[in-house]
């Protein structure tokens, strides 16, 4: 159940169109589902504004399809990141009207009533190419909250003229998802040109002393630009969500 879905229940209780005691017995059925390798939660989207969101490694197809499968029976979307190809495809094969993004590895399929939109837009600024992946992470995730986005791709330190060229479109943005490996200092350099607030992810791109992105994590939570905050390596994910997040308080 998503809050929508409650609020139209309670709407039909003070019209006289469900009988409380009917209502009450919707309400109260299980909030958790469990399956043999799974416990689905059934009422995050009433709390938290989205259903569960299913973390494809590690988890057999059989396994993705069953949560995604129990996730779609009460109307709700989903979305799944961390999915190989194989699991991209057994997913939209069960559920053709589902959107893959094979870069970002996510698979999302839109809920029976739309999402409040979240005011944005979210700005996901990339330091290089090789960091979409994570990116695009973040953009599907966006996009699955409702969450206007827009991106700047490859405007990382190392021609920081590209950066500043792109400087209203930087400022025009209530949150800045910043996606950088090698050095990590784009964060930084953001972090001191806009007032909104800087989400810095760390990824693992970079040669061997980047430590599959421990330095440019290290980096970040050492930033001297005053406010900036860092999630874990590659997780787009994770800053998409606290981005969404934010602006639902704003």
């Amino acid at each position: 159940m998503n809050s929508d879905q409650a609020l139209e229940l309670l709407r039909a209780v003070a019209q006289g169109a469900i009988d409380p005691r009917e209502a009450l017995h919707v309400l109260a059925l299980d909030p958790a589902q469990s399956l043999p390798f799974a416990t689905v939660d059934r009422h995050r989207a009433l709390r938290q504004g989205f259903p569960e969101v299913i973390y494809g490694a590690g988890k057999t197809l059989d396994q993705v399809v069953a949560i995604a499968e129990r996730i779609a029976a009460d109307g709700n979307g989903f979305l799944a990141t961390r999915l190989e190809s194989v699991a991209q495809a057994a997913l939209q094969a069960r559920f053709p009207a589902a959107r893959i993004n094979e870069t970002a590895r996510t698979v999302f399929l839109a809920g029976d009533a739309p999402l409040s939109e979240v005011a944005g837009p979210v700005a996901v600024v990339t330091a290089g190419t090789s960091d979409l992946p994570v990116a695009d992470e973040a953009m599907e995730t966006l996009h699955a909250l409702g969450c206007a986005s827009l991106r700047l791709a490859d405007v990382g330190v190392a021609g920081l003229h590209r950066l500043l060229s792109r400087g209203e479109e930087l400022r025009r943005a209530r949150v800045v998802i910043v996606v950088a490996g090698m050095d990590g200092a784009l964060p930084s350099v953001v972090g001191g040109l806009v007032a909104a607030p800087v989400i810095a992810v760390p990824t693992s791109v970079g040669y061997g002393a980047a430590f599959s992105g421990l330095a440019p994590l290290l980096t970040m939570l050492n930033s001297c630009a005053a406010g900036v905050t860092v999630v874990n390596i590659d997780n787009g994910f994770g800053a998409a969500m606290a981005a969404a997040r934010i602006l639902r308080e704003r």
